[in-house]
């Protein structure tokens, strides 16, 4: 029986064809995904596979699937805030699981300044990888653009700005919805002078949470709309603007979690009560974040865990030529998280 080749002990595709009794042909067409094996056949293969404990030759298997088995995750954004927002850790580690149950390697890009484009470009065309998964894309990003180029399949995490470039499939949650939720929630308590700190306008998820806002508060004093960019230090810059803007607003909407802990600092320094005085609401429900919220933070939760692991399944199925951008994107359910806050 031919276990392995000559002064090698890793088993070979022939060893395991023998061990399950088939030919070398039937064990690459189950290793390899291939159709028109019966089942019964098909699990003896696995099972030999098992037992040989067989490791597929990538690059052989590339020759015949034209896989590489590789997707690149790229995140529009600096590595400093690719390792201080959990927002991205948790759409990563989704997005990871996910990989490893399709047998596939994650390649990690981001963009450090303008020059990074061309690189991620270039890497694109090169081949390496079968698809992209992309996200935090800006409006004057040029990222789309260029993926489009490479003709690499690719799914956005995030709806696309409009006019961003040729249609693709996205995972996204129900921003504008959450953000209506959380406004409606302050409104019930009463609060009638209600803030929003937006995230950045370069982004549709920034842009729907504001929608949001004045679906609900049609007549919103434009005093009480300030500007942040998805940071804690941006939070805690707007919250101390508004207050000095308008010192009777009585409650907050920030338009993610590291904004509101932000805001709450600075409420904190000025011996504002939360939420006697003002209340406060976040959006994403990070776990790290809310456990050190003081006092616990009410927020919008989106499962951003699960829709990394979405953006692979969709991903998987445009390489598998099963879903396509017209028809295939997915917007998830948020859900409001009451807390001490507000």
């Amino acid at each position: 029986m031919p276990e392995q080749t000559a002064g090698s002990s890793r088993p070979t595709l022939e060893a395991v064809a023998a061990r399950a009794g088939v030919s070398r042909a039937t064990v690459s067409r189950v290793v390899n995904g291939g159709a028109g094996v019966r089942r019964s056949v098909a699990d003896k293969v696995r099972e030999a596979v098992r037992e040989l404990g067989y490791v597929p030759n990538r690059a052989a298997r590339s020759l015949v699937t034209r896989r590489h088995g590789a997707v690149g995750v790229i995140i529009a954004e600096p590595e400093f805030r690719i390792f201080s927002d959990p927002f991205f850790e948790k759409q990563v580690r989704g997005i990871s699981r996910e990989l490893t149950a399709h047998d596939t390697q994650l390649v990690l890009l981001w963009v450090e300044g303008p020059g990074d484009h061309e690189r991620i470009a270039r890497y694109l065309d090169g081949g390496h990888v079968d698809g992209a998964l992309a996200f935090s894309l800006h409006s004057d990003d040029r990222l789309p653009a260029l993926i489009a180029r490479s003709r690499v399949p690719v799914v956005f995490g995030g709806r696309p700005t409009p006019g961003a470039g040729p249609q693709v499939p996205f995972v996204d949650c129900d921003n504008r919805g959450g953000a209506r939720e959380a406004v409606r929630h302050l409104v019930s308590l009463g609060r009638r002078r209600i803030a929003h700190i937006a995230g950045p306008r370069t982004q549709t998820s920034a842009l729907d949470r504001i929608a949001g806002y004045h679906d609900v508060l049609t007549d919103a004093d434009p005093e009480l709309l300030c500007q942040g960019d998805f940071t804690l230090e941006s939070g805690a810059r707007a919250m101390a603007g508004l207050l000095d803007r308008r010192p009777d607003l009585d409650a907050v909407f920030a338009a993610n979690d590291l904004m509101a802990a932000g805001a709450l600092r600075i409420l904190r320094e000025r011996g504002i009560r939360v939420p006697q005085d003002v209340a406060v609401v976040g959006f994403d429900d990070m776990d790290s974040v809310v456990r050190d919220a003081v006092p616990a933070l009410t927020t919008v939760r989106q499962d951003v865990e699960g829709m990394g692991r979405l953006m692979v399944g969709l991903l998987m199925r445009v390489l598998d030529g099963a879903a396509d951008a017209a028809s295939a994107s997915v917007i998830t359910e948020t859900v409001l998280v009451r807390r001490a806050s507000a």
